[in-house]
Formats: C-alpha cells, sequence, structure tokens
C-alpha cells in the first residue's frame, strides 16, 4: 500500500517551524493569507497549521497584528536551585521584577511551613520575574519577621537570596514539588500568555545552611516560556527485588529446582 501524502496543514507547519528556529524571537511570521498564496492552499488550511506551532508555544497571536515567534522555553535541571537573577545572567539575559507587594502580614499557612505560630509576622513579597522584559513566572515568597530588612533592598532589579546573603544568612538546599494548572485571568494578565495557558507550580522550602527553613515559595511559570529537566537510574530486573515463590508452586513436579 503506498503511503498517504503528508497533509498540507503539516507540510506548512514544517516551514513555519523553520522560521521559528531561523528568526528572532518577537519576529513577524507570515500572515495567513500570504501562506494560503505561497502554498496555494485555503486560508483555513493555512490558519490550521498556523494553529499548529501556536499549540506547541513557538509562536503567538496578537489581536490585530499578526503572529510572531515566541523565545524557546528556558529549562531547568530538577535537581539544582540557583537564585533566579543569578540563572539569568548566566544565559545572557536581564533579569528584573515587577513587584507587586512587599510587605509585613501574617499568612497562617506560610507560618506553619516556615514552623512558626499561625499569628506570626511574615515578610511577604510577590513580584514577577521577567528575563530580558520577558514575564517568565509569578513568584510569592513568605520570610520570618527578622528578615524585613530585606523589604529595603532593590527587589526589581536585585536578588532576594542575595540580599538574605548581605542579612547572614546562605541558603543551603530547599525542596519540593511541581504540580501544573491553568492560569487565572489575573495571572495570563501578569504572565501577558492567551487564555486557556498552563502554568507549571514549583512549591518549595528553603533551608540555610544551619538547616533552618527561613522561606516558603510559590513560584507559577508559564508553562510555555519554562522547563524543568529531569534525570531518574532506570530499575532493571536485575536490580529489582527477589519475588516470593508461591505456595501454591512449592513442591510440585513442575516447579522449579535449585
Amino acid at each position: 500500500m503506498a503511503p498517504r501524502p503528508t497533509p498540507r496543514y503539516q507540510e506548512i507547519a514544517t516551514w513555519l517551524r523553520e522560521q521559528c528556529a531561523a528568526l528572532p524571537p518577537g519576529s513577524a511570521l507570515p500572515a495567513e493569507n500570504d501562506l494560503a498564496a505561497r502554498f496555494s492552499v485555503s486560508r483555513m488550511t493555512a490558519r490550521h497549521a498556523v494553529d499548529v506551532i501556536v499549540d506547541e508555544g513557538l509562536a503567538r497571536r496578537r489581536s490585530g497584528a499578526g503572529t510572531f515567534v515566541e523565545a524557546p522555553a528556558l529549562h531547568r535541571p530538577d535537581s539544582v536551585l540557583r537564585p533566579f537573577s543569578q540563572d539569568m545572567r548566566s544565559r545572557g539575559l536581564v533579569p528584573s521584577s515587577q513587584v507587586l507587594r512587599a510587605e509585613m502580614s501574617r499568612r497562617p499557612a506560610s507560618a506553619a511551613e516556615l514552623g512558626l505560630p499561625p499569628d506570626a509576622w511574615l515578610v511577604l513579597i510577590e513580584r514577577v520575574r521577567l528575563a530580558s522584559g520577558t514575564p517568565i513566572a509569578i513568584e510569592r515568597t513568605a520570610l520570618p519577621q527578622e528578615f524585613q530588612g530585606v523589604l529595603e533592598a532593590d527587589l526589581e532589579k536585585g536578588s532576594l537570596h542575595e540580599a538574605l546573603g548581605r542579612l547572614g544568612r546562605t541558603m543551603g538546599r530547599a525542596s519540593g514539588s511541581v504540580t501544573a494548572r491553568l492560569a487565572t485571568q489575573e495571572e495570563g494578565s501578569l504572565l501577558d500568555v492567551d487564555l486557556p495557558a498552563a502554568l507549571l507550580v514549583e512549591r518549595r522550602l528553603v533551608a540555610d545552611t544551619t538547616d533552618r527553613t527561613i522561606e516558603a515559595t510559590e513560584t507559577a511559570y508559564a508553562g510555555s516560556r519554562w522547563a524543568i529537566d529531569t534525570g531518574a537510574f532506570v530499575l532493571t530486573d536485575a536490580l529489582a527485588p527477589a519475588q516470593p515463590e508461591r505456595a501454591d508452586t512449592i513442591g510440585h513436579p513442575d516447579a522449579p529446582h535449585s
């Protein structure tokens, strides 16, 4: 049987992927009418091809303006946590933040995570984290009251962990989990993503070098702009625990003998 021909929209989508790889982020892609003319297809077929690369996170439609190349997702290994500012600088990007909240307040759930009484005063900081002007994540951090000095630091251009370092604290280890959910209307606006949009939500507790938990943070990453790389050992049959012999095979003439 002869192979089926590749659907035209997939041919166009392949060409568009090549364009996305070759062009810098923010570059305009051909309009659907231009694609239809270039490939001699209907506008509906051209639109289907654009839908494919938009769904893949390679491009983004802007109402009334066209379709534009998106920056590739930033990757981070799951075993290493670096301060956002330091991480972005190492990639040649410019870190910055939009401060949404920076104050002393109470939050019983965060106090419990920090091992403090429910009515304890906390330093609460909420920021949109940006890389060279592109919103990457919304970060919500809680610290014990004794670190209120960080509220005097430059939280728009500076690093929170560097500010904690100036207060005599060095981060030692972090533990947490990553889940997924859809962005709310407010989160979609802050991250400048079209809804519905997936978020990768990382919740972590950070301890200092004395093993005291001093930070509870939730970071909601735009799923199209952030990826966490994982690695693990594969448990093979040779390494798996031996299975106990079934009682109904013991003494049976067909049972294996040692």
